[in-house]
């Protein structure tokens, strides 16, 4: 069965394209794939990622208010119930210098994986894999003797 992933692009972020070559991706590497779209809400994230008994949720953001919309995300996931993968990617603040920095305030926020918008989807693909504890290849048949 595969691994249920939640994406979208969060708060009032319309860009669309960088989602849709994701979905894309991870719909091809073999992940199913619930994309809200653009422009979704907190709320849209938990609700999808429980009714989907989601492995992971991937919020997108371009216009550089990622921290204003992600304020109090893991919060929401935890007062849900809900103990899951998260990532954060894209272009996530306003005259973003130093995305070290950027980093570390959203790991800070509880994001397990953050992303510049530079990002291949493949490195996230590996990443998502790793962090999941996914392999790509069947367990090898075991031989009984008879």
């Amino acid at each position: 069965m595969p691994e249920t992933v939640i994406l979208g692009v969060i708060g009032s972020d319309a860009h669309v394209v960088g989602i849709t070559i994701l979905e894309q991706a991870l719909s091809a590497a073999g992940f199913e794939v619930e994309n809200l779209g653009v422009q979704s809400s907190q709320e849209e994230f938990v609700e999808a990622a429980k009714a989907e008994d989601a492995g992971a949720v991937l919020v997108s953001s371009l216009y550089g208010h990622a921290r204003q919309d992600c304020e109090g995300f893991h919060e929401r996931l935890e007062e849900a119930g809900l103990d899951v993968l998260t990532y954060v990617g894209g272009n996530l603040s306003v005259g973003q210098d130093d995305f070290e920095s950027t980093r570390e305030r959203f790991r800070e926020m509880g994001f397990d994986r953050v992303f510049d918008a530079e990002t291949d989807p493949e490195e996230a693909i590996a990443s998502l894999r790793r962090d999941l504890q996914l392999t790509t290849t069947e367990p090898e048949a075991v031989r009984v003797d008879s």
